[in-house]
């Protein structure tokens, strides 16, 4: 799963690099990097100027929160649990299909973080975790798939500025040799020339899954990072930052 990641980059600059038209984030967020279910995240999305509009989709750059909770749901509660969506059922399970055929987006992320079991034992006689940051070679920027919704909260009414929620999921799969050794799961890339085929909202349900491949080998790179970055009040660039090496014996 994907549990955990990182976000820094600037409104302005994800405007820039995600060729977006119009940006709706009216209050920047503060970098994140250490960022959990429940937070407000950057989203790119693409959508219609209006419903009654015969103009294409513009794509936005938009706040949602992590947790996808689904049209139907009778209360927020249910996106705690939704923040990973898998790559194999994403098609046909009620909670993401209707948002998988309408409603993609791309997820600007750092890297993400995983732990890795180890042989050392905790006090308690259970393996000690060892978190790993994993990001892309090159330092840039992880579009991780994803997936989004508009949920109305029926307990506000109707003039009420925050009775729609938009919220989110990361879109996982199998991860690839070397970053399976660490977890067995990982966030699911979209490539830049992918980009505008992944976000169309009016793209054929059918090709859609063929745009997902995990990232090709030696494509990102994992190192091991401090423990605090277990703790979600912890929150900093150190977080990322590669452990020193341990010298030799």
């Amino acid at each position: 799963m994907c549990g955990r990641y990182a976000s820094s980059r600037r409104p302005e600059d994800l405007v820039e690099e995600f060729e977006v038209l119009e940006s709706h984030v009216e209050s920047p967020l503060e970098p994140d990097y250490n960022v959990a279910p429940t937070k407000d995240v950057y989203a790119v999305v693409e959508r219609a100027p209006s419903r009654e509009s015969n103009e294409p989709a513009q794509r936005q750059l938009r706040v949602l929160r992590w947790g996808l909770v689904p049209s139907w749901a009778k209360d927020r509660s249910i996106g705690n649990r939704m923040i990973n969506a898998r790559m194999e059922t994403v098609a046909e399970k009620p909670a993401y299909k209707r948002a998988f055929a309408k409603r993609r987006c791309l997820l600007p992320a750092d890297g993400y973080f995983e732990w890795y079991a180890t042989e050392e034992l905790t006090a308690q006689g259970k393996p000690r975790k060892q978190p790993y940051f994993i990001r892309p070679q090159d330092n840039g920027t992880l579009a991780m798939a994803g997936l989004y919704e508009i949920w109305r909260d029926p307990d506000l009414a109707d003039d009420d500025p925050h009775r729609f929620l938009w919220s989110c999921t990361v879109i996982t799969t199998d991860a690839e040799d070397d970053l399976g050794a660490i977890h067995d799961r990982m966030p699911l890339m979209v490539e830049p020339q992918r980009w505008d085929e992944w976000l169309d909202p009016t793209r054929d349900q059918a090709s859609l899954l063929d745009l997902l491949v995990p990232a090709a080998p030696g494509r990102l790179a994992a190192y091991p990072v401090s423990t605090l970055v277990s703790n979600v009040r912890n929150n900093g660039a150190e977080l990322i930052e590669p452990l020193p090496l341990e010298p030799a014996s």
